[in-house]
């Protein structure tokens, strides 16, 4: 029985077709209706021609699992469908993803622009290693003045990045607004759509053209394995800029040969992408991963639905308690960011944003405890609800000042809402709430005994929170 891959991205069938048909691959040797597992690192050549065309790259067949694996490559197709893309690369979690998509472009001595509201695990990544690869990064201060995007750019700026809905503040971005900016300038605008998913936007549609996401967390769904995806748009012209990008208009095996836009077209980035950085750096992703990855994918519109339903009831009720200063869920009207809500996401903002207590970090300490349902953990995407305070874990290492210049309060807790019942959900957070007014009215009740006014008044002494991974979600 002879193997067969479907092709669904093509057809303009529906979301919810795609992400249960795209890239399926069917039949084999007994008839398997789900697209095997392909545990091996390399593949069997007929002879000694057979295995010189492979590597010539003339028979468009397996050579290495590290370069491609049909459980990955039927993955990459149904993701390459969803996000309206040319080609996808799976790699091994979502730093990997941004890396490598970023590299496949940028070389030492190279510059590039980004928003300046992002993932800190990303801010670190661009700061630090980036800086050391002789690749500089600068952050706007306000992503939708155009005039300071053109004070920024530089003879060696080759591309801008930024978040659909970053973490945890969800202060939206104008994707058209960059995209936009981007196309005038002739730069490739990288984003990373990792919190809204192909389901509530896909930023190529609106001009973007190379999409990261870190596939761990909706695109899964289970926390059960890590993976990253580059989905390449296909729609920015490498060959009208050499001089920039000469990678992709240099002739690939010397003078005379084709180069990577003449042989590959418009998925010239993805191969480049493909070969020479993830293939030679190696974050390859398990295709065991890429499994899980898929059964995840078959059920996304459902989940991210239920997220973003759960999430502004959640939200709502948040707003709603006196305790709480802010709700930073675009959603709501009173958001600042809700004008572009309606705008580029209709069917919901997501499921990860912050609230901050009016009580700082005492308050926040307290709720954190007390929740039972929520999860106390650095992730988001999963169908559990996870509960996380910022400012001791994933921005720590950070100074005071540029917590506070990001807003990043003491208050601030994160939330990344799940698929449970939001009469749960809020029932959970009720209870925190009420341990939350009981610690406060005996601290009251303590102040309210003290025998003079200069006495000391009692505090919640912090507690020192335990050394966490930069990075960490």
């Amino acid at each position: 029985m002879t193997t067969t891959q479907q092709a669904y991205g093509e057809d303009n069938f529906g979301f919810s077709t795609e992400q249960v048909h795209a890239g399926e691959i069917t039949g084999g040797d007994f008839g398997a209706r789900i697209t095997p597992i392909y545990l091996t690192a390399g593949f069997v050549f007929d002879s000694f021609d057979h295995a010189q065309q492979r590597f010539a790259g003339e028979d468009g067949g397996l050579v290495y699992t590290r370069y491609a694996n049909p459980t990955n490559q039927a993955v990459e197709a149904k993701l390459t469908a969803l996000e309206h893309g040319v080609d996808s690369l799976l790699v091994a979690s979502g730093q990997a993803a941004i890396t490598v998509a970023l590299l496949g472009i940028l070389k030492s001595g190279d510059h590039f622009l980004s928003t300046p509201s992002l993932y800190e695990g990303s801010k670190t990544l661009f700061r630090e290693n980036f800086e050391r690869f002789g690749i500089e990064v600068e952050f706007v201060t306000d992503p939708h003045d155009l005039d300071e995007w053109k004070r920024r750019v530089r003879p060696n700026t080759r591309a801008i990045y930024g978040e659909t809905i970053p973490n945890p503040k969800n202060d939206l971005i104008d994707i058209d607004l960059v995209a936009g900016f981007a196309r005038e300038q002739g730069l490739p605008f990288v984003i990373d759509s990792t919190a809204s998913t192909p389901y509530l936007i896909r930023p190529i549609e609106h001009g973007a053209n190379i999409v990261v996401h870190s596939a761990s967390k909706f695109l899964s769904g289970h926390g059960a394995s890590l993976a990253g995806v580059v989905v390449d748009g296909g729609n920015f012209d490498w060959a009208r800029y050499p001089e920039k990008f000469p990678q992709f208009s240099t002739p690939t095996d010397g003078e005379g040969s084709p180069t990577l836009v003449e042989r590959f077209g418009a998925k010239a980035y993805l191969e480049y992408t493909r070969s020479i950085i993830a293939g030679r750096l190696g974050p390859t992703l398990s295709p065991l991963n890429a499994f899980l990855l898929q059964q995840g994918l078959e059920t996304l519109s459902l989940r991210v639905e239920r997220h973003c339903r759960n999430s502004l009831a959640v939200a709502t009720w948040l707003e709603q308690q006196p305790e709480v200063l802010s709700v930073d869920y675009p959603g709501l009207a009173s958001n600042p960011s809700h004008a572009i809500a309606v705008k580029h996401y209709p069917r919901g903002t997501g499921s990860v944003f912050g609230f901050t207590l009016r009580g700082g970090l005492d308050d926040a300490r307290t709720v954190i405890d007390a929740v039972e349902l929520f999860s106390r953990m650095s992730h988001m995407g999963d169908v559990r609800s996870l509960i996380l305070h910022p400012g001791t874990t994933s921005h720590a290492h950070l100074s005071e000042t540029q917590r506070l210049e990001l807003g990043i309060h003491p208050g601030l807790v994160r939330l990344s809402i799940g698929l449970e019942d939001e009469a749960d959900l809020i029932d959970d957070l009720e209870r925190a709430f009420a341990a939350l007014r009981r610690t406060d009215a005996l601290l009251e009740r303590a102040q309210s005994v003290l025998p003079t006014p200069s006495a000391a008044a009692p505090v919640r002494t912090p507690v020192a929170p335990a050394p966490t991974p930069q990075s960490a979600f």
